[in-house]
């Protein structure tokens, strides 16, 4: 477990180092002007790229990716520690909640973060693609994390073939209170509610999906879609560590509503939850319907 978490850091570090790079770029790089009501002004003096709407989108994206990894990844620790010293019955929560939590904080950092180091290049234009900036080489290093310690498809296979219904399903059930404790709190904060219900919501898709994906109890058919319930089951974490974030994000906002880093952090939060937690249901469809378009693919049809 240890070193897949570990794994999933090192992604996580070095999608934030691309993402602090292309950021520094944005603020350097002057292109374009600001679109007003009557268009753009060519009189006018062209603006840091960091102004556009989609570097924005781009650096955002990255933001919610590696932060949110990061925050998961720090999770994990917790809870190595706590396994490791903590009394026999804290030990044995945090040793089950490891077995759920260790496919995803191996395997999302290593997709996710990869994908910010894509971003980060697209952020720097041509020069990202070049060796003269580091960015290319973040991409290029990190596009090994989604292969070693088990591949993607392995982690897949191993979350919804083995963790999800070990004991029962006791590990899914847990993990499911901690999320659920997370939304109740959150549902009491008025800013947050709304995250909160989404939340809940993707959480129940996800319920429902592993459920209908071992309705006939035929692993063929069952597995047959792990990979997309993997992602799924990564991105509802991901979103339940962002609330949980922005639940202590607004504790210490009450205190400094000048704090810009608490902005940043609710900013990446409400990211997350409206460009990325809508993605849950298309990867689930495939799943909760079985569909068998891959698994029944002939080997010469390819």
């Amino acid at each position: 477990n240890e070193a897949r978490i570990a794994v999933g850091l090192g992604a996580t570090t070095l999608g934030i180092a691309g993402y602090e790079a292309s950021l520094d770029y944005a603020r350097s790089r002057p292109q374009g002007r600001p679109i007003g009501p009557g268009g753009k002004d060519a009189t006018q003096p062209q603006t840091p790229i960091i102004q556009h709407a989609d570097v924005k989108r781009m650096l955002l994206a990255q933001k919610s990716y590696c932060e949110g990894a990061l925050a998961l990844a720090l999770y994990c620790a917790r809870l190595v520690d706590e396994q490791h010293t903590g009394e026999p019955a804290a030990s044995a929560e945090a040793a089950l909640l490891l077995e759920m939590l260790t496919p995803i904080a191996k395997s999302w950092p290593s997709e996710w973060c990869l994908e910010a180091n894509s971003l980060a290049i697209q952020v720097l234009g041509g020069y990202g693609y070049t060796r003269d900036f580091a960015v290319e080489q973040y991409w290029r290093d990190n596009r090994l994390n989604m292969i070693h310690e088990g591949t993607h498809g392995i982690q897949a296979l191993d979350l919804l073939g083995r963790k999800v219904v070990m004991q029962g399903g006791k590990g899914l059930a847990l993990l499911a209170s901690k999320v659920g404790a997370t939304i109740e709190r959150a549902r009491a904060v008025p800013p947050l509610a709304e995250h909160a219900d989404s939340l809940a919501a993707a959480w129940q898709a996800l319920t429902d999906a592993t459920k209908a994906a071992w309705a006939t109890g035929d692993p063929e058919e069952a597995l047959a879609n792990a990979t997309p319930y993997l992602q799924t089951f990564g991105h509802t974490v991901i979103a339940w560590i962002w609330l949980d974030v922005g639940l202590c994000a607004r504790a210490k906002f009450a205190e400094s509503q000048s704090n810009d880093a608490l902005r940043g952090k609710l900013a990446a939060m409400r990211y997350f939850f409206h460009y990325e937690l809508p993605r849950v249901a298309a990867w689930l469809e495939v799943v909760q319907s079985r569909d068998d378009t891959c698994r029944t693919m002939n080997e010469a049809m390819f």
